[in-house]
């Protein structure tokens, strides 16, 4: 049932006992992540916890010591769902496998909003001549998706990685190819994946790059070959996140930086202490995360199974938990 859109924002303070699952919890793990981006940080109760945890301490009393959780609300509900680095094959010039260019943002795009559609991009010759290109990629479908996760790793003819992230878009919104094949009566919405997607477009030659074309928006890339290819990819706090460890939030709502407890149902029912470190544009709301699952084609495949319901509870220092009670209660 869903719950009314413009409810109020309410926190209620919970007990560590309350969190299903805390206590199987590799709060070690958990630890290690929130030292990944505390430092960034810089409010002085979240400095003075994150010089603490510098100090090693043991990580369950740590958190049960100097946080509190709290549920926070706001009458949608919880959705939790996945995302992942994709792995493209590439190249740094173009052959003739390698032909789908991966471009950086030309500096008229950040001016002009909105500014070209991905089909003018793609077809007028705007980028031709420009040495926009960061890399060559050999299909084009993987491009699109890499475009809707907004960051990944290009795997070279000799082994070595090229890794890219957002630097920024067109400025048109973002349309969805799974609602326009079930608005065309290709597919049921429960028939939708984007493996589905894929293969749908791969049959269809000529219809899917018009299809890819349905979605005006764009995404252009920076190369951060700065990451180490067997770190992760740069969150939203320019660090990398981590494989099951880290999660996108409404920054809105959720610091980020901050631990979160999830409890996610369905099917593989999940609980573990996350770290909100990056944010998404369809992450908005108080009960909705983003799962990082990692690197490559499996993590894909996982990611993109993940739709459920469920709860999480944000970790806030003591006395910030409490501020943001009634005073009444």
């Amino acid at each position: 049932m869903t719950k009314p859109a413009n409810a109020e924002v309410t926190y209620k303070v919970l007990s560590f006992d309350e969190l299903d699952g805390w206590a199987e919890d590799d709060h070690s793990a958990a630890l290690s992540v929130f030292q990944n981006t505390c430092q960034d940080m810089d409010d002085p109760d979240w400095s003075t916890l994150c010089a603490y945890a510098s100090q090693r301490p043991d990580a369950r009393s740590f958190f049960e010591l100097l946080f509190r959780p709290v549920l926070i609300e706001d009458g949608k509900d919880a959705l939790f769902t996945g995302y992942f680095e994709p792995e493209l094959d590439g190249s740094l010039v173009r052959t003739d496998r390698y032909r789908f260019p991966v471009y950086a943002m030309p500096a008229e795009a950040r001016r002009i909003r909105p500014w070209l559609t991905r089909r003018e991009i793609l077809t007028s010759g705007v980028m031709d001549g420009r040495g926009l290109e960061i890399a060559w990629v050999d299909d084009s479908v993987e491009l699109f998706f890499l475009q809707i996760q907004g960051s990944g790793r290009i795997r070279l003819p000799n082994g070595n990685f090229v890794r890219v992230g957002f630097s920024g878009a067109n400025g048109h919104l973002y349309r969805s190819l799974g609602a326009e094949l079930v608005r065309r009566k290709v597919y049921e919405p429960h028939q939708v994946s984007a493996e589905v997607i894929k293969n749908w477009v791969r049959r269809n030659p000529v219809d899917g790059r018009e299809l890819l074309f349905h979605n005006n928006s764009y995404v252009f890339f920076r190369n951060v070959d700065q990451v180490p290819a067997h770190k992760g990819p740069l969150g939203a706090m320019n660090r990398s996140i981590t494989t099951m460890r880290s999660i996108a939030v409404d920054p809105s709502i959720v610091k980020l930086g901050s631990p979160v407890w999830i409890e996610k149902d369905g099917k593989d029912p999940l609980r573990r202490l996350m770290m909100a470190q990056d944010t998404g544009s369809a992450i908005k709301g108080a009960q909705r995360a983003d799962v990082f699952f990692g690197t490559g084609d499996q993590a894909g495949k996982a990611a993109g199974r993940l739709r459920d319901p469920g709860r999480m509870m944000v970790l806030m220092p003591i006395q910030r938990a409490y501020a943001l009670l009634p005073e009444d209660t």
